[in-house]
């Protein structure tokens, strides 16, 4: 039986993956949660704070007790209408949700994972400007601007273009370290595939739940079927909830299985592809850098 340990799998289309994963595949999964669920095996997680972060990697390995992790699934995520909220370890909330504290977790449960583990971090198309998304494509992968917009000399005072910036810049961050992690030493003797996911866009998870109420209720009313059906059929980056938890479980459990020297993979049309990112996501100082920089914002050694 594999062991998984996820983050994001209570809603949306990782909630999917997990039914999936449990159901279909056999597999004890472990789920992170902001709230105590009674449905299978979880622990409290808030991503907002780095000690929530660090309390659940040692409840997980305690619970463990040796038993290797099988599969890594970084899947929580956020968007924010700004850059203006702070963890309480004084980051902005988008970047450090979506990267500082998966980064983090990635550190801690490194040691935990077995040989020919698989380590997914979903990331998203709007990484990369090609995609032509709509939204403010990321300019930088500085952890110390992100973590800090205010002193970012090329931040949008737009409240919105912000906010969409730190989400990008985010998701190109989960493919740098997807980068970094498959050249990292431990990662290589023990044949570890690390790999970023795009699902494509994906309406009707919980992503949206701090925009706007109308932006809300249309992310909401997109992801039905009688609005979404028709969107798929227009745009090949647009995919069902069902498409998108199906493949990250395919993922998580080696039945779809990268190209040699290819660590993103990228949903499309209901199809799995393994393009290539954006220019900034194929540079290996960035994702060095970012790697250490991260490093330095959790409090760990390089």
């Amino acid at each position: 039986m594999s062991t998984i340990v996820m983050t994001g799998g209570t809603s949306g289309f990782g909630a999917i993956a997990a039914e999936r994963l449990t159901r279909s595949g056999g597999a004890r999964v472990i789920l992170s949660a902001r709230q105590p669920i009674s449905a299978g095996e979880s622990f409290q997680l808030d991503l907002t704070e780095l000690g929530s972060v660090r309390a659940f990697a040692t409840q997980v390995r305690e619970r463990l007790d040796g038993t290797p992790v099988d599969a890594l699934l970084l899947n929580a995520g956020m968007v924010r209408p700004d850059v203006t909220g702070r963890t309480v370890d004084g980051y902005e909330t988008t970047f450090a949700v979506n990267h500082l504290a998966h980064y983090l977790l990635l550190r801690l449960l490194l040691p935990a994972l077995a040989e020919g583990a698989i380590v997914v971090l979903t990331t998203s198309g709007t990484h990369d400007p090609a995609t032509g998304a709509g939204l403010a494509p990321p300019r930088h992968a500085d952890a110390e601007l992100l973590a800090h917009p205010d002193r970012d000399p090329g931040c949008d005072t737009r409240p919105r273009k912000s906010g969409e910036h730190a989400y990008t810049a985010s998701k190109l961050c989960a493919v740098l370290t997807a980068r970094s992690l498959s050249e990292h030493p431990a990662i290589r003797t023990r044949h570890v595939t690390a790999l970023a996911y795009d699902p494509g866009q994906v309406f009707g998870t919980g992503l949206a739940k701090d925009l706007s109420l109308p932006l809300r209720t249309a992310w909401s009313l997109l992801g039905t079927p009688v609005l979404g059906w028709p969107l798929r059929l227009l745009s090949p980056t647009l995919n069902s909830r069902t498409a998108a938890g199906t493949t990250l479980a395919d993922l998580a459990l080696g039945r779809a299985t990268p190209p040699k020297g290819h660590t993103y993979a990228a949903l499309r049309r209901g199809q799995l592809s393994w393009a290539d990112p954006s220019e900034l996501a194929r540079r290996d100082d960035l994702a060095q850098a970012l790697w250490n920089d991260s490093a330095r914002l959790v409090g760990l050694p390089d």
